[in-house]
């Protein structure tokens, strides 16, 4: 074969294919256009240059859309756009569906880089990459790419027993999830749209180096253009696809370029992978700058959350843990901390707190003066966060709402001008000082996996998925900036993009109570959720959260662990709420030292 140097990218042809050698990686692509062999980065024992072979991309790419499926009736031999600075290669293909189609192939030393366009009118529904459908003589149907990887990492927990998986199991990143089989993925919502795979067999500690490394394949896309609901792996037999959910709600009028997949050799771990991908982003323009934020020193003050409290209460006492979220039960709940010498800098007022969930009044009967109760914690030096549930609408028009077919409200609607003035008085109301203001310090946000999902659904703007989340967070952080500068909002959405619009990433509950057994060690998944934020937003505070822990001895063991991971979350002050255990002296005593600890960190790092 003979090729020639372009920077640290060496390119040849050889029978009709394309052929290119860096020190990360080999690729070679078919005379035909359809496939692209990938190689590991070969070594001076390997007889012909190529290292192994680890995977065989399938290149046609599918773009479905509600009005029909994208097929490829004729594939078209790779073309070389330009050789400098680096080979960049366009296969085109004929489509049953678009006026014309093609995947391009940026090959950089580092990285090759995927995407596909289309040219034509359509909505788009589901988006096949490295995977499309046939119907050329001798191959019809649906063709995935192959793949000698075995193990699959995913940044996007689920089940909290594992943190790697097989690589022929399936894993989801996205804004879509809740406790109902396979749809337990909404720890993260978003995670990092970035995977990892290796050929090593599963271990049980992803940091765990492995001979042949990891991949990544992630997406690189500005915020806006991740109008989709979630990104799947689609195992196979052998090989893998991905898939983009666009749900038809992104209409293409003329040209149309999918999100960039980007494949990424050699990482030590899937945190290094993750880390590499936020650098991407941010260099790419998809995600914000890192940045050393002003951080007030109360931010990062031990976290008290009722919400375990309320939980125990409700047991004990047969009524909804809802119906304790207030003023005398958060009173004795600090109270009973307090007489362990335990004064948490932090405060979050848990669910329900509200009458209404969309309007965010104070229920009078649970606190008949909430911005005093408030005023009077701020004179003993605390601070007071509030919980609020995205995309709840209780309270509000239904017109302002994503709608059924019906006209039945699924969530609020951050498009449409009207709700995004009731998102902004509500914010207002939450956390202002003035009349009418709560005078809270700022907010704990949930729910954020209820993001609307489903074709025929009707909303007012552009925005679906990821992107019309992102919308709605911008427009309570922004307003919660406004009106309270230092206020400090909590979300669990550790995707690099979101970096604007959180100060600090939740880990979330440590459980998934709906599984048939939910049990499962919770110290290995909350390291493992904590080193993905660092990863992906090393510049955010990370709330450790405290719920809900299987038995005493796990909550202890975690309780030891918190300092090193991130701000102390307290939810407990007499018993844990799953088993009833009672806290006993020696635990107070822990968390004392705990809360120390992290007291002396935090000024260390200061």
């Amino acid at each position: 074969m003979v090729g020639t140097p372009s920077g640290e990218v060496w390119l040849g042809r050889h029978e009709g294919r394309i052929q290119i050698r860096t020190k990360a990686y080999g690729l070679s692509v078919a005379a035909d256009g359809r496939t692209a062999q990938v190689f590991a980065a070969g070594t001076d024992s390997d007889a012909d240059g190529w290292g192994r072979q680890v995977a065989t991309l399938q290149l046609f790419g599918a773009l479905d859309t509600l009005e029909g499926p994208d097929e490829t009736a004729e594939a078209g031999p790779p073309v070389l756009l330009r050789q400098h600075p680096h080979p960049v290669i366009e296969a085109e293909r004929c489509s049953t569906r678009w006026e014309r189609a093609a995947v391009r192939l940026e090959c950089r030393p580092e990285t090759v880089e995927l995407s596909w366009s289309v040219r034509g009118s359509g909505t788009l529904g589901e988006v096949h990459l490295l995977a499309g459908r046939s119907v050329l003589p001798g191959g019809g149907g649906y063709l995935p790419s192959g793949s000698s990887f075995r193990t699959l990492f995913s940044p996007n927990p689920g089940d909290p027993r594992r943190l790697v998986r097989a690589a022929g199991e399936s894993a989801v990143v996205g804004v879509v999830g809740d406790a109902r089989p396979g749809r337990g993925h909404w720890f993260f919502t978003p995670a990092p749209l970035c995977l990892a795979l290796t050929t090593a067999p599963a271990v049980a500690d992803p940091a765990q180096a492995v001979p042949e490394g990891w991949w990544t394949l992630a997406v690189d896309a500005p915020v806006s253009d991740l109008t989709f609901t979630q990104l799947a792996y689609v195992p196979v037999d052998g090989g893998f696809g991905l898939r983009l959910d666009y749900e038809g709600h992104t209409r293409v009028d003329g040209e149309f370029r999918t999100p960039t997949v980007v494949l990424t050799p050699d990482s030590p771990d899937p945190y290094e992978g993750l880390r590499r991908y936020r650098a991407r982003l941010t260099s790419s323009g998809s995600a914000p700058a890192l940045q050393r934020r002003r951080r007030p020193n109360w931010w990062s003050a031990p976290m008290f959350c009722g919400w375990g409290a309320q939980n125990h209460e409700g047991r004990v006492t047969g009524r909804p843990a809802q119906d304790l979220a207030g003023q005398a039960e958060y009173d004795r709940y600090l109270e009973r901390l307090a007489d362990q010498g335990l004064e948490p800098g932090t405060i979050v007022v848990d669910d329900k707190w509200q009458l209404q969930y969309g309007t965010c009044e104070p229920d009078p009967d649970k606190w008949p003066d909430l911005r005093g109760w408030i005023r009077a914690r701020r004179e003993r030096g605390q601070r007071v966060l509030l919980w609020w549930p995205a995309w709840l609408w209780e309270g509000l028009a239904d017109e302002l709402c994503v709608r059924n077919p019906q006209g039945r409200p699924v969530a609020l609607d951050p498009d449409n001008p009207g709700a995004r003035r009731a998102l902004e008085d509500v914010v207002a109301r939450m956390l202002g000082d003035g009349p009418g203001g709560l005078g809270a310090d700022g907010m704990k946000i949930d729910f954020t996996a209820r993001t609307p999902s489903g074709a025929a659904l009707t909303h007012h703007g552009p925005r679906w998925g990821i992107a019309l989340l992102h919308e709605l967070l911008s427009t309570v952080y922004d307003t919660a900036k406004r009106v309270k500068p230092d206020a400090l909002v909590v979300t669990h959405t550790p995707h690099p993009a979101f970096a604007d619009v959180t100060d600090m990433v939740r880990l979330n509950d440590m459980l998934r109570l709906d599984d048939p057994e939910p049990d499962a060690p919770i110290v290995p998944q909350m390291r493992h959720r904590a080193a993905v934020v660092a990863a992906a937003c090393p510049d955010l505070l990370i709330d450790t959260d405290d719920w809900c822990v299987p038995d005493r001895q796990q909550w202890r063991e975690y309780l030891a662990a918190k300092p090193g991971l991130g701000v102390p979350a307290l939810y407990y002050t007499t018993h844990l709420d799953r088993t009833g255990e009672p806290l006993g002296p020696e635990d107070y005593a822990a968390l004392r030292s705990a809360w120390c600890a992290w007291d002396e960190r935090r000024r260390t790092d200061a």
